[in-house]
């Protein structure tokens, strides 16, 4: 029997998740495995809430808990979500369970005694009047480039400039306010630099999606030390004398927690070995559902820390990372009130209605995103109005002109035949796209098939062929073959809607589950002729304009503040003007940043911009003309004095930098 190893990126339990994290690791895993369960195979499907790190310790201390209540209330809070859902994890574990610290510092021992890890004194803020050291996340001070006060300690709010918390002027304490100094701290660095020819020669022989190998190649370029402790108290303790307060990185042990969760859901298998069937057996074939963030931990740096041990644990087979998913065209935020409210969203619509929504609508090989409209639209147009309908016309039929019992097949005729043949195409086709993770496709071949019953139902007319006795025979054939289009729409809709799949089941009469059985054998089985159908009700009901409007509204209600008022004297005072990009390179050990040789006409300058995550070709600025402010002080940002900041829209594909094209470098933008 084939093994299949599934996992989805252990969400953080800091905070709710929203309908843009399912789209991105968790409905595309969720659909995968209960397909290949359908395909009998023996899956291994986990996840877990990640529930270390400073952040979870600063959320922790703002609203008044300990780590612990903290990552509790998120984990149970994350837990119920997947469950209404309907995402069907067999085990939803946590990092803070005993035996994945002990699974963890291993990892952490094998990479030191095989000589992966390296001892490091560097410079970090420290409080004196705290007395610890603080990291980003707890760190504010003046931006380095565009001297906005509050600057967080990793990112800008106001410029969206990256840089180390050591290079924020006049950096204090987030809690304490208080001022902070430098001072040296003895860290542990993992040397990713080991791994990279055996890293390039792994990544060659996959054949994942072009943006995600790209993604994972354009690391190897630069791979370095990379420090794996941090000061604390929450966390993994380093496994060596004299380091009480040492932690591990939360990013070094949290997809290690996929391994931990194997470990425990063996105990509650009442084997701990079982664990190993999957994760130290080469013939099992691991899938990796995660989003685009996540591409260099998986790609990278956890299959490093794999090639670094003593313990021949399974790499990653599949990596089929989404893109993100915004609403409404922007990034989903709780701050700014943008997003959907999972307890209202649940109380008018169905885990089927947006699970469909969003599989429909899959962001595989690009950002998409979720809007009230196009939900209204795939819930009536397609699910009421293709699948829902086609199943309750048909059954309501047969219950009432056929004594509520399948038929009989009878003669085939030509119709029929190549209407028995589409549908199969069509499943087959679904199942192509199952296995290739296109939940997008998939969700094309439901309506296909949907579709197609319609139209057969619509051009055989059994109403009219009832009303002639000559034709009985050419009814129960048209019904019986209606019948078995309804059977192959529940098993390919199943892994996607898979409480509708359950229920269009059991209207034919099946006492069974249908995810006990198997795709292959359902597709060649006919239906018994004589079984009763079940009880028939409708399984969808139209959204209604008001109640989009109603959440339409709600949405923007809460979206509706403005910046604080400015005065005509203090827009004069910013001197805006035309550059033209003459060079592009990314800023090394920063995603986003990019350093740009500009020409003003009469004079070049650098800048450094939060414009390269996502963007694979840094060439394609090279020639574009852009408005830059030209009179912002000077910053240094990781090492690179930057003399001004370019203009940008952030929208559903990113950050792009405003442009003109009559004007010539130097020209004054008002």
């Amino acid at each position: 029997m084939k093994k299949v190893l599934i996992t989805s990126a252990l969400p953080y339990a800091n905070g709710p998740l929203h309908f843009g994290h399912l789209a991105g690791a968790y409905l595309p895993g969720d659909a995968y495995a209960r397909f290949q369960r359908l395909q009998g195979a023996d899956v291994l499907y986990l996840c877990g809430s990640d529930e270390y790190g400073i952040a979870i310790t600063l959320s922790a201390e703002l609203a008044g808990r300990t780590p612990q209540q903290q990552v509790d209330l998120f984990h149970e809070m994350n837990k119920t979500f997947f469950d209404k859902m309907e995402i069907s994890f067999d085990h939803y574990a946590r990092t803070t369970w005993p035996r994945h610290q002990e699974t963890v510092q291993a990892f952490f021992l094998d990479l030191l005694k095989n000589g992966h890890i390296e001892e490091r004194v560097t410079e970090q803020l420290f409080s004196e009047k705290e007395q610890r050291f603080l990291a980003d996340r707890y760190v504010q001070g003046g931006c380095p480039r565009c001297g906005f006060d509050k600057a967080r300690g990793d990112e800008c709010p106001s410029c969206a400039a990256s840089y180390e918390a050591t290079d924020l002027q006049n950096p204090v304490s987030k809690m304490t306010g208080s001022p902070l100094v430098k001072k040296e701290t003895k860290h542990w660095f993992l040397r990713f630099d080991h791994f990279a020819k055996e890293l390039e020669a792994w990544l060659a022989t996959k054949s994942w999606k072009p943006s995600v190998k790209h993604f994972a190649m354009s690391y190897l370029q630069d791979l370095r030390p990379r420090a794996i402790t941090r000061d604390g108290e929450w966390g993994i303790p380093v496994p060596l004398d004299g380091t009480n307060g040492k932690v591990l990185y939360v990013w070094f042990d949290a997809p290690i927690g996929y391994i931990s969760a194997a470990k425990e859901w063996a105990e509650l298998q009442g084997d701990k070995e079982l664990w190993k069937s999957y994760f130290l057996d080469e013939k099992t074939k691991y899938v990796q559902f995660i989003g685009k963030d996540n591409i260099p931990f998986h790609a990278i740096f956890f299959p490093a820390m794999i090639m670094g041990q003593n313990m021949p644990y399974k790499l990653v087979d599949e990596l089929p990372a989404n893109e993100f998913y915004h609403l409404e065209g922007k990034q989903f935020s709780k701050s700014e009130g943008w997003t959907i409210d999972v307890e209202s969203f649940f109380a008018q619509f169905s885990s089927d209605q947006i699970r469909y929504a969003i599989g429909s609508n899959a962001p595989e090989t690009g950002d998409s995103s979720f809007s009230w409209e196009d939900f209204q639209h795939r819930c009536n147009a397609e699910l009421l109005g293709k699948y829902g309908n086609f199943v309750h016309r048909v059954l309501v039929f047969v219950r009432e002109h056929m004594n509520g019992v399948i038929p009989p097949l009878g003669d085939i005729g030509e119709e029929d035949a190549m209407f028995f043949t589409k549908t199969r195409e069509i499943v087959a086709s679904a199942k192509e796209a199952f296995e290739n993770f296109s939940l997008r496709k998939a969700c094309q071949q439901i309506m296909l098939l949907a579709q197609e019953g319609n139209v057969y139902f619509d051009q055989q007319a059994p109403w009219k062929l009832r009303k002639d006795p000559s034709k009985q025979k050419k009814l129960c054939t048209v019904l019986r073959a209606c019948l078995e289009c309804i059977k192959l729409l529940a098993l390919i809709s199943f892994p996607v809607i898979p409480t509708t799949g359950e229920t269009v089941w059991t209207f034919l009469g099946y006492k069974n589950s249908l995810s006990k059985n198997q795709w292959d054998l359902l597709v060649d089985t006919l239906l018994v002729e004589g079984t009763a159908l079940g009880d028939v009700h409708l399984l969808f009901t139209r959204v209604e304009d008001d109640v989009i409007a109603r959440e339409v509204a709600r949405l923007h209600q809460k979206t509706c503040r403005e910046k604080e008022e400015v005065t005509i004297e203090e827009v004069k005072k910013i001197d805006l003007r035309v550059a033209e990009i003459l060079a592009a390179v990314r800023v090394p050990k920063s995603q986003k940043l990019v350093q740009l040789r500009l020409s003003l006409g009469t004079q070049e300058r650098t800048i450094v911009a939060g414009i390269g995550e996502g963007r694979e070709d840094l060439s394609s600025l090279i020639g574009k003309k852009i408005v830059i402010c030209a009179n912002l002080v000077k910053a240094k940002i990781m090492g690179i004095e930057s003399e001004g900041m370019l203009l940008a829209a952030k929208g559903l594909h990113g950050i792009e930098p405003l442009e003109v094209s009559q004007s010539v470098p130097g020209d004054v933008v008002s």
